[in-house]
């Protein structure tokens, strides 16, 4: 079932037989350098468990599709109430929908393929999910992730202190928000 999508880019929804597809992007040590980590390859087992048993609040999972080749992975949820503390929320009555990606085969990095998905799905949670904010944790030393986001709309909020484990330690995040107009 597809999702979403514009003349190239297409996001479907994660069926099982994508389970091979996650483990082969989740064991690239490429890949895992920006996400899980170098020291978190996936084996079948651990993708069943994460993306196909695990039941959490509402989380959206999809494959993203560029040109119709299977190229990467999203998922997106509304922010659960202790998050929306975390983040700093609490006193919010609007929608806010959390989003997470990566693009898995990476001969298509440095493409705008990224870029075309962060603003697609942007624009799909606005208007379809009426979100009123989105926010992601990039980990900041990502710069380029950070780039990405920033030019389309994303604006750091609040510094998010040794909040993600990555390769044998505790990351510094930024928590980084949406709240503009998609027109």
């Amino acid at each position: 079932m597809i999702l979403y999508h514009n003349q190239e880019l297409s996001v479907r929804r994660l069926v099982a037989p994508d389970a091979e597809l996650l483990v082969k992007w989740l064991s690239d040590p490429l890949l895992l350098e920006y996400y899980e980590g170098r020291d978190r390859p996936h084996t079948m087992e651990m993708v069943l468990e994460h993306f196909y048993e695990e039941e959490a609040g509402g989380i959206t999972r999809g494959i993203v599709c560029y040109k119709s080749q299977d190229v990467g992975y999203i998922q997106f949820y509304p922010i659960d109430a202790e998050e929306k503390a975390e983040y700093g929320y609490t006193d919010f009555e609007g929608r806010i929908y959390g989003m997470d990606q990566f693009i898995g085969e990476t001969a298509f990095w440095n493409q705008g393929i990224g870029s075309q998905l962060v603003g697609e799905t942007v624009k799909y949670l606005t208007k379809s999910k009426q979100a009123d904010k989105i926010v992601m944790d990039p980990q900041c030393w990502n710069h380029r992730a950070l780039r990405v986001y920033e030019k389309l709309g994303f604006v750091r909020r609040k510094l998010l202190v040794e909040h993600e484990w990555h390769e044998g330690e505790f990351r510094d995040c930024w928590l980084i928000e949406y709240a503009g107009s998609t027109k």
